[in-house]
């Protein structure tokens, strides 16, 4: 389960070492404003999407897959965010 997380920052480090013309995942990368607006967009899906019990899982994803760009594009680090997050155990 985890491991799909992983292969998002995975492939999001990839592609920005070796962008794919024409890539979504790369115009996310390059495009902060763009990957700032779609992380609001799908958050604002998903939370309308548990109140109408529809398409829960779906938006999530997406919620998940732009999230990963977003903090790759401004390299906040996932490993960073985890130990934050380790932190933060009582």
């Amino acid at each position: 389960m985890l491991k799909t997380l992983e292969n998002l920052f995975i492939l999001a480090r990839d592609r920005k070492k070796k962008p794919v013309n024409g890539s979504y995942t790369n115009k996310l990368l390059s495009e902060k404003s763009l990957s700032k607006a779609k992380v609001l967009e799908e958050i604002s899906e998903l939370i309308d999407a548990v109140e109408k019990d529809t398409n829960k899982v779906h938006e999530a994803a997406d919620v998940f897959y732009h999230l990963i760009m977003y903090l790759e594009a401004n390299n906040i680090k996932i490993e960073d965010v985890m130990l934050e997050l380790d932190k933060r155990k009582k």
